[in-house]
């Protein structure tokens, strides 16, 4: 089975997941993409194929919230930021202090930042949400340009 790649309006999408879930959502030409592990030969190709469906449902406006087993590997830590950053709505932002104090730890704003950028599923895992505590727009693996793409898309869809 060849890798999942979805094509969105921003950019290719390289998918990878194991039996548990999904493993890895980055963009084609991130620098980490050359490095992603290859396609786990146990991956359900029906866990792909709605993987993919989801996405593109997520690009056409359709769907707002993901639903499929996510097997990302991290610290105990990092897996705790993760599925936080999972309870920010569509459509919505908080800032990493917010999202520091909401897993009980209000003093972790940089360790927190640092587990948002190393998030490996991106968009289904929502890291573009998080932005600067002054509204600016901060790193993003996949670019900025794009994460002000999926926040101008999510916050026209959520309006309506």
């Amino acid at each position: 089975m060849n890798p999942p790649v979805i094509d969105t309006p921003i950019g290719r999408l390289l998918v990878r997941a194991d039996r548990a879930g999904l493993t890895h959502i980055k963009f084609e030409d991130e620098p980490c993409a050359a490095t992603l592990p290859p396609l786990a030969p146990d991956a359900d190709g029906r866990l792909l194929e709605e993987a993919r469906r989801q996405l593109d449902a997520y690009f056409a406006g359709s769907l707002r919230r993901f639903d499929l087993p996510l097997a990302a590997c991290g610290t105990p830590f990092r897996r705790e930021v993760w599925n936080a950053l999972t309870t920010i709505g569509f459509g919505e932002s908080t800032h990493y202090g917010v999202l520091a104090a909401r897993i009980g730890r209000p003093r972790a704003v940089r360790a927190v930042g640092a587990a948002n950028g190393a998030n490996p599923l991106s968009i289904v895992v929502p890291c573009h949400r998080v932005i600067g505590h002054d509204g600016a727009l901060t790193g993003y693996s996949g670019g900025v340009s794009r994460k002000r793409w999926l926040l101008d898309h999510e916050a026209a869809l959520a309006r309506v």
